[in-house]
């Protein structure tokens, strides 16, 4: 916090050092509470104030983005290719960004608590600054070219300028610097793009075929039991695909349908892409059912299965909720799908011609307890406890699957551990567990046992990480808490998806104390 006329924001970067100074102001409260950095500013301000300390925010944030590149270049620059496995070893694979170790990304990604993509983006980004930017960089640094338009200019000049003469790059940057801040980020971008192909025309080739090889389809879950699913594609047929659905949805509504249009669209994209074709094979259904045992049992104690009322529960216990392959649904939702699926369904929930049920139990905490099939569900029912078959005791007849005495872990472990995991486990990264390996964390080859409580699953990249990086630690507690140390010494954690961390209410302030007898000193 620097001082300059009324007050101002500015960014320092200053060496700690152990001793404070004799003139350093001590705070007389012995637990300070951090109201935030308008505390620091005064209470009334005029909106010109404001403005001009608005102003001074975007300068500083400009100059820590220059910062942020540049100690990410730093982080790559201690992890070069040469401490990679070399060819012919054990784990050997492709060089890494810009001469960088190939799991530089990785730990990039943990450092910031962010996904690999934007590590890729960051680095990139701070490779293009330093090496085709320089004035773009140094205008950044200095606060007088905000983040949003760097980026932009970094985002043209990057990969898309790839081949193109540096002195081409370097006159494009001259001709948009002097302009950038008065033009939006959208209109900045098109006049590089314009710069580009006036001093390279192969560079709109490029393009094109970067965009035609992006092309694919995507998943995205947004909430309340609902995805979008996106499509990239060439323009025209982008708008035919929407034409055809859309004359397909005012058919329906001429012939009645009465549902909303966008309704009526997606109605019919779904069944232009599910209904079956000859001569195709059926599609393949493989269906996990996950419940949490309170929805179970203690949880649905009312007459038609209600929950537990919230004034009942403990506190810091949501309500139970169960999940179908992933999508977080309530309680209410899972026993409305089950009732659906009975009914639709003659002998009750069944596994799909050619494919497979799953049934998860879990314990309040969201801790995986059992999964099982309909058929070995019916058996165990039926058979009851062995060792007490005539009465009704507590004795476990369903548990985790246990160790085997081999290096490959047996059926009923894989499919307890996909259930349990659901992707790959290395913090942050979303990779399907149908996609992963199962990974020992204390290697096999090192008495580690092929036991669930010493396996997860690992993606193939985060698996090559785990085994043959330098200077990385995993660790697997009985919780199934999978801890990650970086060669840096950052630490991540990844809980298995769907547990959580039950939370006891705040202890109430403790009573102040007594009066005293005694008049005060004064």
């Amino acid at each position: 916090m620097t001082s300059s006329g009324a007050f101002a924001v500015g960014v320092t970067v200053v060496t700690v050092d152990a001793e404070p100074s004799p003139w350093a102001l001590v705070d007389p409260d012995p637990e300070p509470q951090f109201e935030g950095l308008g505390a620091w500013l005064p209470r009334r301000r005029t909106s010109a104030e404001s403005a001009a300390l608005l102003q001074q925010i975007s300068a500083a944030e400009a100059q820590l983005a220059a910062l942020k590149l540049e100690l990410a270049l730093d982080i790559a620059a201690d992890r070069p290719a040469s401490e990679d496995p070399r060819a012919g070893r054990a784990g050997q694979s492709g060089v890494g960004p810009h001469g960088t170790s190939e799991f530089v990304l990785d730990e990039l990604a943990l450092i910031l608590n962010t996904s690999r993509t934007a590590a890729v983006t960051l680095l990139d980004q701070a490779w293009t600054m330093a090496s085709r930017l320089p004035a773009t960089w140094h205008e950044l640094a200095t606060g007088r070219l905000d983040w949003p338009r760097a980026r932009g200019i970094a985002a043209e000049l990057g990969r898309p300028a790839d081949g193109t003469d540096p002195s081409a790059v370097a006159a494009v940057e001259a001709a948009v610097l002097p302009v950038a801040t008065e033009l939006s980020v959208r209109q900045l971008r098109e006049l590089v793009r314009r710069e580009l192909v006036a001093r390279d025309a192969a560079a709109v080739d490029r393009r094109r075929k970067e965009a035609r090889d992006a092309a694919d389809v995507k998943v995205r879950p947004v909430g309340n039991g609902m995805s979008e699913l996106s499509m990239l594609m060439p323009h025209p047929e982008a708008l035919a695909c929407r034409q055809t659905l859309d004359a397909h949805a005012h058919a329906a509504r001429e012939a009645g349908d009465r549902r909303p249009i966008g309704m009526l669209r997606v109605g019919a994209g779904i069944d232009l892409l599910l209904r079956p074709w000859e001569q195709q094979p059926s599609v393949t259904a493989h269906l996990t059912v996950i419940a949490p045992l309170p929805a179970l049992s203690a949880g649905a104690f009312l007459d038609g299965g209600a929950p537990l009322p919230a004034a009942f529960r403990p506190a810091g216990d949501p309500a139970p909720v169960g999940e179908v392959d992933g999508e977080a649904i309530t309680a209410a939702h899972l026993r409305e799908l089950l009732e659906q699926l009975d009914a639709l369904c003659p002998g009750g929930l069944q596994a799909p011609t050619g494919g497979t049920l799953d049934l998860a139990i879990t314990d309040s905490s969201g801790r995986l307890l059992a999964v099982t099939g309909r058929p070995e569900l019916e058996r165990l029912v039926a058979r009851g406890c062995p060792d007490h078959p005539a009465t009704t005791c507590g004795c476990p007849v369903l548990t985790v699957p246990p160790e085997v005495d081999r290096y490959r872990p047996s059926v009923a472990q894989r499919r307890f551990l996909t259930t349990r995991d659901r992707t790959c486990r290395h913090p942050g990264c979303g990779v399907r567990a149908g996609w992963a390996d199962l990974d020992h964390v204390t290697a096999h080859a090192d008495g580690g046992a092929t036991d669930c409580a010493n396996l997860c699953c690992l993606c193939r990249r985060h698996h090559r990480l785990k085994t043959h990086a330098d200077s990385w630690s995993h660790t697997l507690g009985d919780d199934g808490v999978l801890t990650v140390i970086t060669p840096s010494g950052v630490t991540r954690i990844s809980r298995p998806p769907g547990w959580r961390v039950l939370t006891e209410p705040p202890a109430p302030p403790p009573a102040p104390p007594p009066p005293s007898e005694d008049p005060p000193p004064f």
